[in-house]
């Protein structure tokens, strides 16, 4: 098969605007005259809806030319009746297409009510997009790898309660359906035996514990978060009956008024007698085991961990752009991790892969802490093949 070749750009050129487009904080006389006299006036300040677009624009063979755009919208749901301690909501859209009429569009909403007692996630997603397949286990080859085009349409919610403290109690619901096809000749693909070969469908309905006692959801300093879910899919509402344990922690420890210190660990399981190949967890992405491409790697069970250093860098100017006062903040990272996936019987620490890098984060939205992030992230280099490694920009941190 061909070598890949893929050059991704993203152009910030709105980044300097999005201030611009924050809702004023105007409100009547006393009103106003009161928080400031109780201090409280630079905090309402700080809670504004923000709006930021980060065109796209990538090439690779299999996809051709692609064109899209990530937009995020952040806002406070409790506008009318602030309350200091709610968390930031936002929604998040990114559509593309591609020259081979190609097309993506994901939207995710995430949205926390007033001194957060509820938490709503949501997520609607299609694509038409092609995909690699390497095969199953942690000791796939690049050169095995075949091609494959995979339409998946995909709807889910979650509805989160706080129960007392810093405890959640939720429910979950996950609808997603995918097709395969492929029409290359050299890879795995065609002469693996695999479940699922075409695609299918599944429906999980789970129950979600949550603990979370962060100081900030988007750039956290200090605090715990710690997450597990249980899922099962039935077989009148999937094409086979499959259950999935999911467990997810983070921690945050504020080494001085601008350094942090964070880890975070996931373990992903799938149980059942058949097992869809699409639904094995999948190693590496931007968010854990940075520097792989999604899917190297997949089997029944993945755990991964992951520590980052993050250390804030306030410059004293300002820039005037657009009639507007921009004081730039950024951060630096350093981070390492290391991860695998294994069947229910082959669990070996010999397995467990590298990753480590670096990267930089714009805050473009100070008040709420919200990120762009650049990320470069090298993996292993197996024998004959080149350092595994990715250059990563999106919005929001990893963890």
């Amino acid at each position: 098969m061909c070598k890949v070749l893929k050059i991704t750009a993203l152009l910030t050129v709105c980044a300097a605007g999005a201030n611009a487009q924050q809702d004023s904080a105007s409100s009547g006389k006393g009103i106003t005259d009161t928080i400031s006299r109780s201090g409280l006036y630079d905090s309402l300040q700080l809670r504004k809806r923000s709006f930021f677009p980060l065109p796209v624009l990538g090439y690779s063979q299999e996809k051709g030319l692609e064109i899209g755009a990530a937009t995020l919208y952040s806002f406070y749901a409790d506008k009318k009746h602030p309350d200091m301690s709610t968390r930031n909501s936002s929604l998040n859209l990114v559509p593309a297409v591609t020259t081979e009429r190609q097309f993506k569009v994901d939207l995710k909403a995430n949205i926390w009510t007033s001194a957060n007692t509820w938490h709503y996630k949501g997520n609607l997603r299609y694509h038409n997009f092609p995909i690699y397949f390497y095969g199953i286990g942690n000791e796939t080859r690049h050169d095995d790898r075949s091609l494959l085009n995979n339409i998946r349409y995909k709807a889910q919610a979650e509805v989160e309660r706080r129960v007392g403290g810093h405890f959640y109690a939720g429910v979950s619901l996950l609808y997603q359906n995918d097709s395969y096809s492929s029409k290359d000749d050299k890879g795995i693909y065609n002469t693996m035996p695999l479940e699922g070969k075409d695609g299918g469908h599944a429906t999980f309905i789970g129950l979600t514990g949550i603990f979370d006692n962060r100081d900030n959801q988007n750039y956290t300093r200090s605090g715990w978060w710690l997450r597990l879910n249980a899922a099962y899919a039935p077989a009148f509402l999937s094409t086979v009956p499959l259950f999935k344990l999911e467990g997810q922690g983070t921690h945050f420890i504020a080494l001085s008024p601008k350094s942090t210190l964070g880890f975070n660990g996931l373990f992903s399981s799938l149980q059942g007698s058949r097992l869809p190949f699409y639904w094995l967890p999948e190693l590496g992405n931007d968010l854990m085991m940075r520097g792989y491409y999604t899917g190297r790697y997949r089997d029944q069970n993945y755990l991964a961990v992951q520590t980052e250093y993050r250390y804030l860098i306030d410059p004293k100017i300002r820039i005037h752009i657009w009639f507007v006062d921009v004081k730039p903040k950024f951060a630096l990272a350093a981070f390492a991790g290391t991860g695998s996936v294994f069947n229910n019987h082959n669990f070996a620490l010999s397995g467990f892969k590298p990753s480590f890098g670096g990267g930089i984060r714009y805050f473009y939205d100070e008040g709420a802490k919200l990120t762009i992030r650049i990320d470069y992230a090298v993996g292993e280099q197996r024998a004959g093949e080149s350092r595994q490694k990715g250059l990563y920009l999106s919005l929001a941190e990893a963890f």
